[in-house]
């Protein structure tokens, strides 16, 4: 882009001003309403919020019953690697395209406006529909101290703090989350550290019990069978259910259109996925098997006996280690941060399942009147139609009720799985369309490795995975039309979605040499332009948070 080119962007959204800070309420830094306001240390605290929830403390303890320490570890190191691949082809076109809608308008842009449609719908029923289920598994944990709290009226408090967190500016939800997903990080390296500590004998029993429940029962446990094929059922429903704990690059992608300077914060957020993986969830699996074993009564009873174990605490593996090692105490503590991250999760679901009808809207795939943002660039109308969700959790307060909630939740699970298909789709489109137009890829902000060859391994494992995940209601003696409707509903929703919008709107696939990848390009490069000062570390901005500001510098725009 040439001088001329780059002042005629910035004069279209630069106000000035004698501070030299943009008056953002008088500012479009983007070509829709939304307003880049997430710094460095609050978008990569949101992907850590993003990509750590519940099931990382609660839930991983049925793909332990299910396949072992040793069968667990692999799957979610397996699944670790797949979702670094996923990671590396979402951060190569989120880094150079940051817009709002993240990886649901880039599909409706260069790939088909129908796999857009589907793609946002999907994302947004997934989303949406998890908010209540959040809400559900607090007021479980909060039943681990006394069973007669009101259910209602956790149900509505937990709402008016969803909806005090993200109908103010976007810096409201990126503060929240900061401090949300900091107790997350808080949680997780204290179960670690009670992990060593204990194995090494330091707890009240004195003993030093090590990788003892790898010899017994076995670094592998059977599942829906005996000898080796149920070991490696065993495996394969630990990896399901790693598919379900292992995300991130979505929620990075969703809040690239308001995140400050994205060539460079978003750009390390993505770079930054991949050691979280490793230190989140593979050694998360590695602690959870060295603290329980894999035939413990507590899990047996919860994963054997019917239930899901999905939100509950006394389901926590480190809970149940705790027990039987006789701690006190610090269960409670650790629950009262598992409360955190629950909260943190739900709030995380508002703002994505609010962007993603926003992006809808401002696509044409949703009414215009969802276009309509607040001064401070805030959807309204998205915000009003995703806070009705929530209100789905007062079903809870009949058992019966609590099922249908269930159910519904249970059927968009595949939702995830979908979305990183799409995500591959896209990634191929962009990689043709860069080839076949003479775009240097070395020339990008972020250039992924491999390409495109990791993106097509990694479409054909998570196609594999969202065709068979549910494949145990095929087998003899297990066939139930419910559990068929929980893994493959949405199987079958998704491309209806994307087929009545492609026969009504006769949309076509956008060629190769058609795909316009110039598209917000020149209005980002010269927002990026705009600034006066380097980026600020994340470092940093946590020394500015806390009062240490002189001499250090700050986001400064152009005067």
């Amino acid at each position: 882009m040439d001088v001329e080119e780059s002042k005629k962007y910035e004069s279209s959204y630069v106000h000035e001003s004698g501070s030299g800070d943009v008056q953002h309420g008088e500012t479009h830094d983007n070509s829709d309403d939304l307003q880049r306001h997430l710094g460095n240390r609050q978008i990569q605290l949101i992907a850590i919020g993003g990509s750590v929830g519940t099931a990382l403390f609660v839930s991983i303890g049925g793909a332990l019953n299910k396949g072992g320490p040793l069968g667990m570890l692999l799957a979610y190191f397996f699944y670790s690697c797949v979702m670094g691949l996923v990671n590396n082809s979402m951060a190569e076109m989120a880094t150079y395209m940051p817009v709002s809608g993240g990886f649901v308008r880039l599909a409706g842009k260069w790939v088909d406006e129908a796999l857009g449609f589907a793609a946002g719908w999907n994302f947004f029923l997934y989303e949406a529909l998890l908010i209540p289920f959040e809400i559900t598994a607090l007021n479980l944990v909060l039943s681990y101290w006394r069973d007669d709290i009101p259910v209602w009226a956790v149900c509505l408090a937990v709402i008016v703090l969803y909806g005090a967190c993200n109908v103010l500016a976007v810096q409201a939800y990126g503060e929240a989350e900061f401090w949300l997903s900091g107790g997350k990080v808080i949680l997780i390296f204290m179960l670690y550290c009670f992990t060593f500590i204990t194995m090494v004998g330091g707890n009240p029993k004195k003993d030093a019990y090590g990788f003892r429940y790898w010899r017994t029962p076995g670094p592998f446990h059977g599942y829906l069978g005996t000898g080796d094929t149920g070991k490696f059922q065993g495996f394969l429903g630990a990896l399901w259910a790693a598919s379900f704990c292992i995300v991130g690059p979505e929620y990075i992608s969703m809040v690239s259109g308001e995140a400050k300077r994205p060539r460079t914060y978003i750009k390390n957020a993505f770079k930054t996925v991949y050691w979280r993986f490793g230190i989140f969830f593979i050694l998360g699996a590695l602690c959870v098997g060295v603290v329980v074993p894999s035939n413990d009564p507590t899990l047996v009873a919860i994963y054997e006996g019917g239930g899901t174990g999905a939100g509950t605490a006394a389901a926590s593996p480190y809970v149940i280690a705790m027990k039987n090692l006789g701690i006190s105490v610090f269960p409670d503590l650790v629950n009262a941060l598992l409360i955190t991250s629950i909260f943190s999760a739900g709030n995380t679901y508002t703002y994505c399942a609010t962007r993603s009808m926003y992006s809808l809207a401002i696509e044409g795939r949703a009414p215009k009147i969802f276009r309509k943002c607040t001064k401070n660039g805030v959807p309204i109308y998205c915000f009003a139609i995703t806070m009705a969700f929530p209100f789905l959790s007062f079903l809870q307060v009949s058992s019966n009720s609590a099922l249908v909630l269930t159910w519904l939740v249970n059927l968009i699970t595949a939702g995830g799985l979908i979305d990183f298909i799409i995500m591959m789709i896209t990634y191929i489109a962009f990689y043709r369309a860069c080839k076949a137009q003479g775009l240097d890829r070395r020339t990008l902000p972020y250039r992924g490795y491999f390409q495109p060859y990791q993106t097509w391994i990694a479409m054909a494992f998570l196609l594999c995975v969202l065709f068979c995940y549910g494949y145990s209601v095929f087998l003899p003696g297990n066939w139930s039309v419910q559990d068929f409707l929980f893994s493959y509903a949405m199987v079958g929703i998704t491309p209806t979605f994307f087929v009545i919008w492609k026969v009504f709107k006769r949309t076509k696939f956008v060629p190769a040499k058609e795909v316009d990848l110039v598209w917000d390009a020149p209005l980002i490069d010269a927002y990026e332009a705009s600034f006066l000062t380097p980026p600020v570390g994340f470092w940093t901005e946590l020394i500015q948070l806390i009062g240490f500001k002189r001499h250090i510098p700050v986001d400064k725009r152009v005067v």
